[in-house]
């Protein structure tokens, strides 16, 4: 006849159960980091691309890197500072244009590069104009200059795209693609009273989303993968409640206006790589 089991037996069966299970689940993970960590040691990776990608707004900029204010809190540092790949180039450059990029980064893309990141599109369509339009100037001035972006995105930048893409593609056959967008700036009705008015933020969210839009049917066309930020932004933009991970107008420091905070390049930008570059 089997003896009942006492409340003990069962505690410690319970405890060794969960022991095993542990130790199952330890070996399995520690496997798989063993296995993860040469194809990341084995990578060659190139950042590309403009402000987004340099980490401008972030802080702590390499002198070295002059007017491109490249730093180590640029979500392509923090992933390559993760990662260990056999070889980092960093060649983004705040500022860059679609046709900066071909001229003067691609130099840096060989048949043995592995990975690929960009942010760019931006400068071509001139946001950083626009910003400053919709800062200092009329709601009317701001929403035609938007149109003018816009209209831009939609007739001139695809082109422009798809020849920095067939150019990256050409340079670096091989290569995983990583194309990322750019987050949207407001929290619509949010926090802020003053400023913009709500009509100009809700055209700039909607120029955003425009430019993420195109730029995302393209990059999918050359068979890229692109990176959507928004989500990760959501409820740190400027005018949210919670921290915001953008610049707003920085007198100080103007050229980082409207530029992700070392928070946003970690708490927004690294994750959608680290996904997409898995």
């Amino acid at each position: 006849m089997q003896r009942p089991t006492t409340r003990r037996t069962r505690s410690r069966l319970a405890a060794l159960a969960t022991s095993l299970a542990l130790g199952v689940t330890l070996a399995f993970t520690g496997a798989a980091a063993a296995h993860a960590a040469p194809a990341a040691a084995g990578v060659d990776y190139v950042a590309l691309g403009d402000s987004y990608s340099s980490g401008l707004g972030s802080g702590d900029y390499d002198s070295a890197s002059g007017d491109c204010k490249r730093t180590p809190r640029a979500y392509a540092a923090l992933w390559a500072a993760a990662h260990a790949p056999a070889t980092f180039t960093f060649a983004a450059c705040s500022g860059a244009r679609t046709g900066d990029v071909k001229a003067s980064q691609l130099s840096s893309l060989s048949s043995a590069t592995d990975l690929v990141s960009i942010t760019i599109g931006g400068n071509d369509a001139g946001f950083s104009d626009v910003m400053t339009a919709c800062v200092l100037k009329s709601e009317s001035t701001c929403l035609s200059d938007l149109a003018t972006a816009n209209s831009y995105i939609d007739k001139t930048l695809p082109g422009s795209l798809d020849s920095l893409y067939d150019a990256i593609r050409a340079k670096a056959p091989g290569a995983h693609v990583v194309v990322l967008g750019y987050p949207r700036f407001y929290e619509l009705n949010g926090s802020c009273f003053v400023g913009l008015s709500e009509t100009e933020r809700s055209a700039i969210n909607d120029a955003a989303d425009h430019l993420n839009s195109v730029t995302a049917k393209r990059a999918a066309d050359h068979g890229f993968t692109f990176g959507d930020v928004t989500q990760r932004f959501a409820g740190h933009e400027i005018c949210s409640s919670g921290t915001s991970w953008l610049h707003s107008v920085n007198i100080l420091h103007i050229s980082e206006s409207y530029h992700p905070t070392a928070a946003g390049q970690s708490g927004g930008y690294l994750p959608v790589l680290t996904s997409a570059a898995s």
